[in-house]
């Protein structure tokens, strides 16, 4: 164990997987151990821990963990008192962030909020539900469920439930009538250790990594050759991030262009690139775009 030591809090439950896939993308390969809750990691001065993403923030304001990714509805749930290094727009499906919704059956009468004056109401994100009827001046009784809230919605009159894509919600015939709170994964730490030159330079150092893993997700890079008496109207369809390398060929009549793009807009862009000129189109996935 080398003298400096960043201990470093891996969530669990439906986001493990995708940030384990993010860490490997990033540079730092997390493998498996005989003891699960302590997976190795190919940097001697990061001792990973797998955590609940329910119970992370508490333990990096503790002091128990130097830093952690978790998600902002349970460091407000929590009330932590952490530093948040970074928003981490990925999660186990998709990179939109994920939404906390009050949610009634579809044959209830409810229609709004405040329809819903003295019910009961289940939800695993007890705090921020009972903030969020208290802000509307609305009386309810709030009750913990541990988790498949929605198995048990015809039992109460409501719940306030996480979901990504609502499928889950329509499944179990199940109408969304607010949004509670909306969260994103977030990269947090500890204050103290945030304090620490060390500490804090290796946890700003996985942050831009980690953020550069999620920005390569959505970019793809591109090459191209283009005659010279193509280069402006070529140059005219490259929505590019800043400006495109470009560089000079062994036939001078030609130009080398790279250039980083969306990849949402590739396929409508490399037909238009070919009609205007470019050959030897080539595109390739990129690990990590550092902005």
């Amino acid at each position: 164990m080398p003298d400096k030591t960043l201990n470093l809090g891996i969530p669990t439950g439906s986001l493990q997987k995708a940030t384990v896939e993010l860490f490997n993308k990033a540079g730092f390969h997390i493998a498996e151990t005989e003891r699960g809750y302590a997976p190795r990691i190919d940097d001697e001065q990061i001792q990973p821990i797998y955590l609940r993403a329910q119970e992370m923030s508490r333990y990096v304001a503790d002091g128990a963990l130097d830093a952690g990714i978790t998600g902002y509805d349970w460091i407000t749930e929590n009330g932590s008192d952490v530093v948040q290094v970074a928003e981490l727009a990925y999660s186990k499906t998709s990179n939109k962030p994920t939404r906390w919704v009050l949610a009634v059956p579809n044959e209830s009468k409810v229609k709004k909020p405040e329809d819903l004056r003295d019910a009961l109401i289940a939800t695993e994100l007890v705090n921020v539900t009972k903030k969020y009827f208290a802000d509307k001046n609305i009386d309810v009784k709030i009750e913990f469920s541990w988790g498949a809230t929605e198995a048990k919605a015809r039992l109460l009159d409501a719940i306030v439930e996480l979901t990504e894509t609502g499928s889950s919600l329509k499944a179990n015939n199940l109408r969304i009538i607010d949004t509670v709170l909306t969260s994103t994964p977030r990269f947090i730490a500890n204050k103290k250790a945030w304090q620490d030159n060390f500490k804090r330079e290796k946890i700003e150092n996985i942050s831009i990594l980690l953020n550069a893993a999620i920005d390569a997700t959505s970019r793809v890079g591109l090459k191209m050759n283009v005659r010279k008496s193509d280069l402006e109207s070529v140059l005219k369809l490259l929505p590019a991030e800043k400006s495109p390398t470009i560089s000079s060929l062994a036939d001078s009549d030609y130009m080398a262009i790279e250039v980083v793009v969306e990849d949402k807009v590739e396929r409508t862009l490399v037909p238009a690139l070919k009609r205007a000129g470019a050959s030897g189109i080539i595109t390739y996935p990129l690990n990590k775009v550092i902005h």
